[in-house]
């Protein structure tokens, strides 16, 4: 009677361990869940981001048109919208990447800004022949701005050149056309990705 008492007590606390085991499990997961999972918000319209009239003060000239566009990449989504001035070499492009909300796991804007920028944060280190594909691509190193969002890169081109600001878990795109010098198109990315970010 005392060993059936024994083997009951000892089932029955088995049974108890695994019940605060597996909870503990569960409790673990969803608290891990819910700090790496990028914010679930509704999709941005990026024409809504920057007026028609923000872009004639900036760029000297009148939109004739602001045409958005999406593109979807499973966990990814990038809205864009090109504001296209009369005089066109002054013409906007605005681009916004954030989590698919519709995608059962959207991706986390962050994590993809760190994989891009991370070298130059010292995050993540240069592979070999990234420089050669560089030069062949005709783009110059990225260069940090300050005073703009959490972090943000301008990359120049051959074409010109292209404002990256991250804020929170989005990130932006901001080009400018026109014949003016690198320094003054960064200035005038600054000034649209402001108002850009200041609507997000």
């Amino acid at each position: 009677m005392i060993t059936h008492f024994v083997r009951s007590t000892n089932r029955r606390l088995i049974i108890l361990l695994s019940i605060i085991l597996l909870a503990t499990l569960v409790s673990c997961q969803k608290s891990k869940s819910t700090i790496s999972a990028p914010s679930n918000r509704p999709k941005i319209d990026a024409c809504t981001l920057i007026t028609n009239d923000e872009v004639k003060a900036i760029q000297d000239s009148p939109v004739k048109d602001a045409k958005g566009s999406e593109n979807v990449d499973g966990a990814f989504r990038v809205a864009q919208c090109f504001y296209s001035a009369e005089t066109f070499n002054k013409s906007v492009s605005l681009a916004v990447t954030q989590g698919n909300p519709a995608a059962p796991n959207p991706g986390n804007p962050k994590d993809f800004w760190n994989e891009t920028f991370g070298r130059y944060d010292g995050k993540v280190k240069e592979e070999k022949g990234d420089e050669e594909k560089k030069k062949s691509l005709g783009e110059q190193d990225e260069e940090k701005v300050d005073g703009i969002g959490d972090a943000a890169y301008w990359t120049a081109n051959r074409m010109g050149g292209a404002l990256y600001v991250l804020k929170n878990d989005v990130f932006i795109r901001v080009s400018v056309g026109g014949p003016e010098n690198e320094e003054a198109m960064i200035k005038r990315c600054k000034a649209l990705a402001e108002k850009a970010l200041s609507r997000l």
